[in-house]
């Protein structure tokens, strides 16, 4: 059954091109349960036989990305304001969304990166960004650079399973994508326990900062 959906993906995306991948992109980026290694390790297969541009292939799911998380962040920019309003009816008070909104404005940036490279937290850290209301520019870079990486990761998978095998078999992409996650997680947890030192750090009035003499 997943061998003949990633077949039907692969020609779809062949006939549909680069906008195709932008498309199941977006869906992917929204808060549909529609898995990105459906979508770029088939368009990377492609790139390998040469019917399409690796850069290119990566260039339209960071650009899907960006529209599907765009569309989450207005939803849930939106809902913020019904939710002051409305909230006490689902047992949620202003205190607690200016709690949540405090945090994610001042580790939004770290929050939105990593995110975009956690499975299933990926199609959703957008909306605590838009609730937030954090800047749109810095969104959309740090959900672009998380995204991009994603992409990238994902598209190279299927280029080397392009160029050593005649068929693409969904398994071999999930062990393949297991195997990147086996390194990429750890990796995020250390990277987010270096920025929460950092940030400590930061904090600490100058004078407990200057090295002692």
């Amino acid at each position: 059954m997943l061998e003949t959906i990633v077949r039907w993906l692969t020609d779809t995306v062949f006939a549909l091109g680069y906008p195709g991948i932008a498309i199941l992109m977006a869906i992917e980026s929204s808060a549909f349960p529609f898995p990105s290694e459906l979508v770029m390790p088939p368009a990377g297969y492609i790139a390998a036989q040469g019917r399409m541009s690796f850069a290119w292939v990566v260039v339209a799911g960071i650009s899907g990305s960006l529209a599907g998380a765009m569309l989450n962040y207005a939803v849930a920019h939106w809902l913020d304001g019904w939710l002051r309003r409305h909230g006490k009816w689902l047992l949620i008070k202003p205190e607690s969304l200016d709690r949540a909104e405090a945090f994610f404005r001042r580790h939004g940036e770290i929050g939105t990166f990593i995110g975009r490279l956690v499975p299933v937290i990926r199609q959703l850290i957008s909306i605590p960004a838009g609730l937030a209301g954090m800047r749109v520019a810095r969104f959309l870079f740090f959900t672009g650079l998380g995204a991009g990486i994603w992409c990238v990761i994902l598209t190279y998978i299927g280029y080397v399973v392009g160029r050593h095998s005649a068929v693409l078999l969904q398994e071999d992409v999930q062990r393949r994508v297991g195997q990147v996650l086996v390194v990429l997680l750890p990796s995020l947890a250390v990277l987010a326990g270096v920025y929460a030192v950092a940030q400590r750090w930061r904090k600490r009035p100058a004078i407990e900062r200057e090295p002692e003499r």
